[in-house]
C-alpha cells in the first residue's frame, strides 16, 4: 500500500449486498473507493444516503459480462484516481440450474460470463500498473460452493470452482512481483442473492460482518480465507467424503430456485431485477450483474 497517499479500492457489484458494505467498510477507514456497477444511479443514491464522502469517491458504471466496458471502467479510475491498492471482484449471481432444460444453458453461460469472465476483466488492467509499482492486491470473492457439485447448483458451482482454481492460477503467475492475489470463499451471506433461498443457511453472517472480515483477511495478505471459518471446516469434510456418501447425503435437498420456473425453448427468460433473491442478471438477460455476494454453498450441512 502507497504510505505517500490515502490508499485507493475498487470494487464491483458496489450496487448492493456485500459491495456496499465492503465500500462502507473501506470508506470508513479512510480510504478512497472506486466503486463500480451496472446501475450507477443506485450507486449514487446509497452514497447520498449513507452520507459518504463524495470528494473520495467516484462511480462507474461498467458490465462485468462484457470485458471492455469493466476494463474502461479500471482505465477511468486509474487515469482520475491512481492505481488501486486493492482491487475486489465482488460482481456475481447465481441460480439454481436443470441440465434438462435447454432455457437453463442461457443462464449458465450468463453465470459463467458475470463469476468467472467477470472476474478475469475486473483484474486484467491493474495488472501490470500493480506489477510496475511492486505492489497491490487483487481480491477474487469466490464461494465456498466451489468446493463441491451440489445437485441443482451446477452452474453457480462450477463458476465458483473456476474462480477458485483462477486465483489460484493468478497467485503463480504474480509470485515475487508484489501483487498479491487473495482468494476470498463466503459461505452464507444474508444479501438479495441468499433472500430466496428455501432451505437452512447455517453460519449466516450479515454482509457487514463479512465485509469487516474481509477487510482484515486482505490488510493481513491472506492468499486464501474461508469466511466464517466454520464453513472453511465444512467445505474441509465435504471434500474429503466418498462420492458415494457425498451423493446419498445431498440427494433429494431442496434446490435453489431456478430463473425459468417452467421450459421455453432455446430463449433465456429475463430476471425480474425487483423481485426478493434475483441477484442483478446482465444486460443480455434483461437486468444487472451487480449483486454480489456469493453465496453458497450447500443447501443444508450434512
Amino acid at each position: 500500500m502507497s504510505s505517500s497517499r490515502t490508499p485507493l479500492v475498487f470494487i464491483t457489484g458496489a450496487s448492493s449486498g456485500m459491495g456496499q458494505a465492503l465500500a462502507r467498510r473501506y470508506h470508513d477507514a479512510g480510504w478512497r473507493l472506486a466503486l463500480v456497477a451496472r446501475r450507477q444511479q443506485a450507486m449514487a443514491d446509497w452514497v447520498q444516503q449513507q452520507g459518504l464522502d463524495p470528494a473520495r469517491i467516484t462511480l462507474h458504471a461498467a458490465d462485468v459480462t462484457q470485458p471492455d466496458s469493466v476494463i474502461a471502467a479500471a482505465h477511468a479510475c486509474m487515469a482520475s484516481q491512481g492505481v488501486p491498492d486493492v482491487v475486489i471482484a465482488n460482481a456475481g449471481i447465481s441460480h439454481g440450474m436443470d441440465s434438462s432444460e435447454r432455457a437453463d444453458l442461457d443462464v449458465m453461460q450468463q453465470i459463467l460470463a458475470t463469476n468467472v469472465l467477470g472476474m478475469a476483466a475486473t483484474f486484467q488492467a491493474f495488472i501490470r500498473p500493480m506489477r510496475e509499482r511492486g505492489s497491490g492486491s487483487l481480491v477474487g470473492i469466490a464461494s465456498v460452493a466451489g468446493i463441491r457439485g451440489l445437485p441443482g447448483h451446477g452452474a453457480y458451482c462450477s463458476s465458483k470452482a473456476a474462480a477458485l482454481t483462477y486465483c489460484e492460477s493468478l497467485r503463480g503467475e504474480l509470485h515475487g512481483s508484489g501483487v498479491r492475489v487473495v482468494t476470498l470463499p463466503p459461505g452464507y451471506i444474508a444479501t438479495p442473492m441468499t433472500a430466496g433461498d428455501h432451505f437452512s443457511l447455517p453460519f449466516l453472517l450479515s454482509a457487514d460482518q463479512f465485509a469487516e472480515r474481509a477487510q482484515r483477511a486482505i490488510a493481513a495478505g491472506a492468499s486464501y480465507r474461508v469466511i466464517p471459518w466454520q464453513m472453511g471446516v465444512v467445505a474441509r469434510l465435504l471434500r474429503l467424503l466418498p462420492n458415494a456418501v457425498f451423493d446419498r447425503l445431498f440427494a433429494g435437498r431442496p434446490r435453489k430456485p431456478r430463473l425459468t420456473p417452467r421450459p421455453l425453448t432455446g430463449v433465456a427468460a429475463p430476471a425480474d431485477p425487483a423481485a426478493p433473491g434475483t441477484p442483478d442478471v446482465p444486460a443480455a438477460s434483461g437486468a444487472d450483474p451487480d449483486v454480489p455476494g456469493h453465496h453458497p454453498a450447500p443447501p443444508s450441512t450434512p
